[in-house]
């Protein structure tokens, strides 16, 4: 699995621009970004492929230094609020094999990334302050209608993320 970084997420993270991922497979591939919300440092992940968005609120410094932790962990969280069972997750993780620090997977990836960033910002009234997970701000993001790279058309990125783990 690849893990693309925003080129704001490589400065705040202090890293040198990792190298161009390799993975065919868009299923595998996520951009991550790091933005504000509420005064607060937080994780924006989207899957290149369907679109689908998870927030990780008020990431302390720490956690920032085991990335694919922090991911795994939201993304876990994230799909589990959805609706997924936790074999289906495991699954998708095994497929996905190791996790893979790349550059951002594109032009186009990056402004579904930021569409998704600008649908973050509408809908931060679904925003939990006390939680780092945030299944009402992700169902919200994840079940309006927006466009992506794998699939044609508008859908919820809710129902294609399905697709994507099988």
């Amino acid at each position: 699995m690849e893990l693309g970084l925003t080129f704001p997420l490589q400065r705040f993270l202090r890293q040198k621009p990792p190298p161009y991922g390799a993975e065919t497979d868009w299923r595998f591939c996520w951009d991550l970004h790091v933005i504000e919300l509420r005064g607060r440092d937080c994780l924006l992940a989207v899957h290149c492929h369907s679109r689908y968005t998870f927030v990780r609120f008020d990431v302390p410094r720490l956690l920032w230094a085991d990335l694919p932790g922090l991911f795994r962990a939201g993304l876990t969280d994230s799909l589990s609020a959805a609706g997924f069972g936790p074999a289906q997750i495991e699954a998708y993780l095994q497929a996905a094999s190791e996790v893979r620090i790349t550059r951002t997977h594109g032009r186009r990836e990056v402004a579904f990334l930021n569409r998704a960033w600008e649908d973050v910002l509408a809908l931060d009234t679904c925003l939990d302050t006390a939680s780092a997970a945030q299944p009402m701000l992700d169902w919200a993001v994840n079940a309006h209608p927006s466009r992506c790279v794998g699939f044609e058309g508008l859908a919820p990125a809710a129902e294609r993320i399905g697709a994507s783990l099988k």
